[in-house]
């Protein structure tokens, strides 16, 4: 590692080859947490490059544990964290909301790192048991709409690494990983980045893919739609700034969406949410959010035909009975 930081000193970048070599050391426990820590911190210094960042992602994608579903074409929402806003579970909560309208979700997620509650914190406490076995996923997907995936599980370099990103509470290069390497290898993807320098990256990426993908990006900061100001949206044809009122019908404020102060706080507003009981303001954000993801699915036509979807899908009970169905799979 001593290497590997004064090459970084010196100001220099990796290649995509040595960026990957790098990686698998770190999955193959090579370094200790002091180093880890070292190096992940250069990267809080300077601009992750294309380059460096397909290494990672390479690494990622070769080592870990796949998850065959059986040819379903399913969604992932997902954001990269990192914003500081720490809202509540929007994407988590979309991604019921996108099963209750018939989609299929297959959601990539993790510990909450620079957040007080990640997607994994919030299903954990929920009664979800994380697993790595592709039949018992499929089975969930195929009898609630939804599975989920817990990183470290199929990516060993997220599980040796844990502790220190735990430890420095900061966003690393491996929040902007996440959105990369969903083990499902989700052919439909809606990205929340926290930055448009990011947006622009991914946009990049995916472009290079066949996946359907939408990348969104609220211009006051939140990697998600937040409602709270115009959101870019970039998909494969284009990108175009959306007001509130066109994503949500309103505009609501940051104090709106606040995810409280602990896991308890954060899982007590998804359900309320859930149950259809949520404040307008949160109901507005997390049927964006899901309308998106079935926009970005082609599920219907227009992003207005998705929204009125989404709506359904909440006020139906279909997206609680989505919930409670695969909460009630973990018994089994």
């Amino acid at each position: 590692m001593k290497k590997i930081l004064n090459y970084l000193f010196e100001h220099k970048t990796f290649s995509r080859a040595q960026a990957k070599d790098i990686l698998t050391q770190i999955s193959n426990g090579v370094f200790n947490e002091s180093e880890l820590a070292a190096f992940m911190t250069v990267f809080l210094m300077r601009s992750i490059t294309i380059n460096e960042l397909l290494g990672f992602r390479d690494a990622l994608l070769e080592l870990c544990v796949p998850v065959h579903l059986n040819g379903h074409a399913v969604l992932d929402i997902v954001g990269t964290g990192g914003d500081a806003k720490n809202t509540f579970n929007i994407s988590t909560l979309s991604c019921f909301i996108v099963a209750g309208a018939g989609g299929q979700v297959a959601k990539h997620g993790n510990y909450g790192v620079s957040s007080v509650s990640g997607a994994s914190n919030l299903m954990e406490m929920a009664g979800y048991k994380f697993k790595s076995d592709p039949e018992k996923l499929k089975t969930e997907l195929e009898q609630t709409g939804v599975c989920f995936l817990h990183a470290p599980l199929f990516h060993p370099a997220l599980k040796n690494v844990a502790s220190v990103r735990r430890q420095l509470g900061v966003r690393t290069f491996f929040n902007m990983l996440g959105p990369l390497v969903n083990p499902a290898f989700a052919q439909h993807q809606l990205i929340g980045v926290y930055s448009l320098e990011m947006a622009r990256v991914y946009n990049y990426l995916f472009q290079q893919t066949d996946k359907d993908f939408v990348i969104v990006h609220s211009l006051d900061g939140y990697d998600e739609i937040s409602l709270t100001s115009d959101t870019k949206v970039i998909d494969r044809h284009g990108e175009k700034d959306r007001t509130p009122e066109e994503l949500g019908r309103r505009r609501v404020s940051p104090e709106d969406i606040f995810g409280g102060n602990t896991v308890a706080d954060a899982a007590k507003i998804f359900m309320k949410i859930l149950k259809g009981e949520g404040s307008w303001a949160q109901n507005a954000v997390v049927l964006a959010n899901a309308a998106m993801g079935l926009h970005c699915m082609g599920k219907y036509p227009t992003y207005d035909e998705c929204f009125q979807a989404a709506i359904t899908s909440l006020e139906s009970g279909a997206a609680l009975g989505v919930f409670n169905k695969l909460i009630s799979l973990q018994s089994l």
